[in-house]
This record gives structure tokens, sequence and C-alpha cells, in this order.
């Protein structure tokens, strides 16, 4: 059937929308390039058969034609929701992807993921005062600017931008600037307490 290979990959993003990236379908969308030049070839024969002057041909290159479409929309829909997730996870995760997350990526969305990172450090560091502004600190708006966390596991000692020696050990809980925290958080060593 024309195109069903295409339909695979929409039915694969549709089973990752709200899930981890899978990895990527290399197979099938070469499968779908194949089918795509053989449809084009195909038309091209058959376009030359009727400005020879053959009849009859006409409905087979449309079919054709629309079938080489919808196989373009698809795959171009698939990478391009590939490309926004590899996105989306450069905010959350930061400049280095975690091992199983990159293991899933194909080689030009690796490459696409280090071109993008160097547009967004250099765009970091062109903003701002001394020496640039990160844009990744705070994805939600800080409602204040000190939280209260709870370190998770001993991670040594911890200088804050004041100067001040904070001894980050397990279960202890401290009230620290969001903004030098931040990054703690996310690498799982300290947690934020959320009251009420």
């Amino acid at each position: 059937m024309l195109a069903e290979k295409a339909l695979e990959l929409i039915a694969e993003l549709q089973r990752t929308i709200d899930s981890t990236l899978g990895p990527y379908n290399e197979d099938t969308a070469r499968h779908v390039l194949e089918e795509m030049k053989a449809l084009f070839e195909q038309n091209q024969k058959d376009v030359s058969a009727t400005v020879a002057g053959e009849n009859g041909l006409f409905s087979g290159v449309q079919l054709r034609h629309a079938a080489l479409e919808r196989n373009k929309r698809c795959l171009l829909a698939y990478i391009y929701n590939r490309l926004q997730h590899i996105k989306r996870m450069r905010w959350e995760f930061g400049s280095v992807l975690p091992s199983d997350v990159k293991l899933n990526l194909g080689e030009q969305e690796v490459q696409w993921f280090g071109k993008y990172n160097k547009l967004l450090a250099n765009y970091m560091r062109s903003i701002g005062d001394h020496g640039g502004l990160d844009l990744t600190q705070d994805l939600k708006p800080p409602k204040t600017l000190f939280i209260e966390v709870r370190c998770l596991m001993d991670h040594g000692e911890f200088e804050t931008q004041d100067g001040n020696i904070v001894l980050l050990k397990k279960n202890s809980q401290h009230f620290l600037l969001r903004s030098e925290c931040e990054h703690l958080i996310r690498q799982g060593v300290l947690e934020h307490i959320v009251h009420g």
C-alpha cells in the first residue's frame, strides 16, 4: 500500500508524544525515501509517455503525486517533532544530554543538537551584563528569590555568591538563592521543598 511506512512514522510519534524520545527509526525513514524515489521515477516515465502522445496515464500520475506529497508531509512531521523534543530536552537537561537519550538520536540529530547548543550558548553570552545571562536557569518564572531545599546526598561544601560556605550534607535543609541552586536541583543533589 502506498505511504504505509510513512504512516508508521506518524504512529510512532503518537506513541512517544508524552514519553521519552524513542530511537530514530532510520530503516523506516529510508524505506519512505526509497518509495518516494520510485514513485517520482515512475511519474517521470508516465509524464514522458504522455508528452509523447500516450493517453490514460494521467490518473496514475496524480495518484503517485498525492502519495509523494503524503510521504513528504509524514517524514517532515516526524523529523520536525523529534527536533522539537530534542530542543525541549536541551532546555530541561542542559548542554549535555543523558547517555540513554543520546543513544536514541540519529547522527544528524546529534549534529543538530550540537549546533543548537552553540547558537544558544553564543546568544546567552551576548545578552545581559558581565558575560551573559543563563536563560535556562528558570524555566518557569520564580515566585521568590530564595527557596528552601533539602540535600538528597552528601555533596560537600558549596560556596554561595556572597562568599558563604554551605555544607551540603544528606538530609540537611537550607534556604538558598534559587539561581544558585537550580542546577543542583536538576542534577538531583538538592530537592525543592514546597510547603502547602
